[in-house]
């Protein structure tokens, strides 16, 4: 006798799922207020930032409206389910590769730490000379748009080149693709300050003087500080 594969899934998945279901039931209704993270995190067992993780995935497969500052809203009208199976879960889109949002920026603290580390020690004059030039761009940018992302972009992305290892520069592109997901954008338009710019600038220039200093160490704590900033502007939930 086969025996079906068991399927693993995301934590923000299954509590996305759950509150389907008692969408489905009547126990929210169409229109309505959801219970607030900190009472269904409490209900659940999780922690609130996974609750965060299932409100985006609700939000774009149409069961919820996210208002900043007023709630989480049932929507009004709710999607149309063709049968009872069907779940409208939270599934990725075509073009995307399903992960958890908090993990990636973990796993960009831990990555991009080691490579700012390397940086600091490998980078080529030219290269520090056109961190500098980026490092000029970015504090032009006084809002959170594409021009900020293109720049941060280009921010990173050089400092993966510094340090002179074509695989670790391909790891750093990957991991860019990953956060320019749908599920993260979204992320950021409902939870990020309106000043990020200025904060991650700031934070970004003390990155900069410890590589042209050729400080490892202090380049690595400065990355690893920077993206623990990034990580507390979506999921430091009192």
């Amino acid at each position: 006798m086969a025996l079906a594969p068991l399927k693993v899934e995301r934590l923000y998945r299954q509590i996305s799922n759950l509150i389907i279901e008692c969408i489905k039931r009547g126990d929210f209704n169409a229109g309505e207020p959801l219970p607030s993270e900190r009472e269904l995190a409490k209900q659940m067992e999780v922690s609130r930032s996974s609750i965060r993780e299932a409100f985006i995935a609700l939000e774009m497969t149409g069961w919820i409206e996210i208002r900043v500052g007023n709630g989480v809203y049932v929507a009004n009208p709710l999607p149309q389910v063709e049968s009872k199976k069907e779940t409208v879960s939270a599934t990725p889109e075509k073009d995307e590769t399903e992960f958890s949002l908090r993990d990636l920026l973990k796993a960009r603290q831990s990555f991009e730490t080691m490579i700012a580390e390397l940086a600091a020690r490998n980078a080529t004059d030219e290269q520090c000379a056109e961190l500098q030039e980026i490092m000029k761009d970015l504090i032009k940018q006084k809002d959170n748009d594409e021009n900020f992302l293109r720049e941060d972009k280009r921010f990173h992305l050089l400092i993966s080149e510094m340090t002179g290892n074509e695989v670790l520069h391909s790891m750093m592109e990957h991991l860019w693709d990953m956060r320019q997901s749908t599920r993260f954008i979204r992320m950021e338009s409902h939870y990020a300050d309106i000043d990020l710019p200025k904060t991650m600038n700031e934070d970004h220039q003390l990155i900069v003087n410890a590589i042209l200093d050729r400080n490892p160490k202090e380049a690595a704590r400065c990355m690893h500080d920077h993206l623990q900033h990034v990580y507390e502007c979506f999921f430091n939930i009192e």
